[in-house]
């Protein structure tokens, strides 16, 4: 679950933000993290009550073409995820090989992590998580090398951390930071993963029991992420805030800034940023195939052997960003003009996976005693709510800059119009009435 926080298009979030805005957004990364751990809670908090996942209950509760449609949106914000994933692992590899193995060939090498994913998968889900960890504790070294060898001022970074502060230059970094923290097939990854663990829903103590272990093992995952987040914006914040390159820097470039500014030392910190930056992206990745089995499984209900499965959904995002990494290999300015697009393609996506779950937690037939009450529904939606019009805002500022000529424009407005409309239905179907509505109307019908 804590991968969804340490992706490669989050680290590039954070060192964008510690470059152009320094320690000033140190705050919204940590509620930022804190509305995500709301989100993951809420999702295992569906898959231990139900024992199903996200995915199948949307299979059962959506008709035919809502469902096909949820999908294929999710389909699409885990392959935009993908590439960024992929082409991040690419460009370590890149920088570890010294530039001898292009990106393409690094995306072809990074593919064939499906096939460790296959392999520990068969030996159970532990090892797996064993995999994880070992990987996380990479980024955390390596992170935290770098965060020791560059010295950033502790003073301005508990300042940043505790006091609130925004400014009309750093807001679109501000809103790139909570943009990055839900990414939706993470949410539907989450409520799969948690019935790894034998729980019997029968017996409300045993899923209490349950849902306080899992709230305890995701705060301390999420604050180990958080941790790795902080490392890395204070890095660039004290290496480059105020310098003409800061509005420059992006995934690709990083690690020779900071060789540059630093110099080699007896490791050089290029390749500890590398190291850092490869964990990251293999480890997203193993993830993003995980989460696509899940994804197409509950969706379609289609019966395939794993490794059909993985082949599958892997080649979704692997050819893309094959053809991504040829025609970008030469060009960071235009890689990360194609990573804030992707970007915006997960901020489309977000609502198709936080209201299905928000309206499916708060319903009595589907959760029984463990649905939400009233104050925890008003705050996950208030959530949902700020996350998607911070998106909203990401997605029409981008959109305001791109769009030109009269038949764009109209084919945005009519995707932004069926866009609204969709949600608003996602919405109503949630809505529960009360007793004496549902009695009234009744009553009127038959006196009709």
């Amino acid at each position: 679950m804590s991968i969804a926080f340490l992706d490669p298009g989050n680290l590039e979030g954070d060192l964008q933000a510690g470059a152009i805005a320094g320690y000033s957004l140190l705050w919204l990364l940590f509620w930022a993290t804190a509305m995500g751990l709301l989100v993951q809670l809420l999702a295992a908090r569906l898959g231990v009550a139900t024992s199903r996942h996200l995915a199948e209950l949307c299979r059962d509760e959506y008709p035919k073409w809502a469902r096909l449609l949820l999908w294929v949106m999710t389909e699409l914000a885990l392959i935009g995820a993908d590439i960024q994933e992929v082409i991040g692992s690419a460009i370590a590899i890149k920088i570890l090989s010294r530039g001898f193995l292009p990106l393409w060939s690094g995306v072809v090498i990074t593919a064939l992590d499906c096939f460790v994913f296959l392999f520990l998968e068969n030996y159970g889900v532990r090892k797996l998580e064993a995999l994880f960890a070992v990987l996380i504790a990479v980024m955390a070294v390596s992170f935290a090398w770098m965060f020791g060898e560059t010295k950033p001022n502790g003073v301005e970074l508990l300042v940043g951390v505790v006091v609130p502060k925004l400014s009309s230059k750093t807001i679109k970094q501000a809103v790139g930071i909570v943009g990055c923290v839900i990414m939706p097939h993470n949410v539907f990854l989450h409520s799969a993963l948690v019935q790894s663990r034998d729980i019997d829903n029968r017996k409300i103590g045993r899923v209490r029991e349950a849902l306080n272990y899992y709230s305890i093992e995701s705060t301390i995952a999420l604050a180990i992420s958080f941790m790795i987040n902080l490392f890395v914006t204070t890095v660039f914040a004290k290496s480059f805030y105020g310098s003409e390159i800061a509005n420059s820097i992006g995934l690709e470039n990083a690690g020779q800034y900071l060789q540059d500014k630093y110099g080699g030392g007896s490791f050089p910190i290029l390749y500890i940023w590398a190291i850092g930056l490869l964990a990251a992206g293999q480890s997203s990745t193993i993830t993003g195939t995980y989460a696509g089995q899940f994804i197409m499984g509950g969706f379609l209900h289609m019966r395939l052997k794993k490794w059909q499965r993985a082949l599958i959904t892997r080649s979704c995002a692997i050819v893309p960003t094959l053809i991504v990494a040829l025609a970008f290999d030469t060009s960071e300015k235009s890689l990360d003009v194609l990573n804030e697009w992707l970007n915006v393609l997960q901020c489309v996506q977000i609502p198709f996976a936080l209201i299905p779950l928000l309206c499916l937690v708060s319903r009595e037939e589907i959760m029984g005693v463990f649905k939400i009450g009233s104050t925890m529904k008003v705050i996950s939606w208030l959530v949902a709510v700020l996350v998607m019009l911070i998106n909203g805002y990401l997605l029409m500022d981008s959109l305001s800059s791109a769009v030109s000529g009269m038949l764009f424009t109209s084919v945005v407005v009519a995707f932004t119009g069926a866009y609204i409309a969709f949600i608003v239905y996602l919405i109503s179907r949630g809505i529960t009435f009360p007793n004496w509505f549902v009695k009234n109307k009744s009553i009127s019908s038959i006196d009709n």
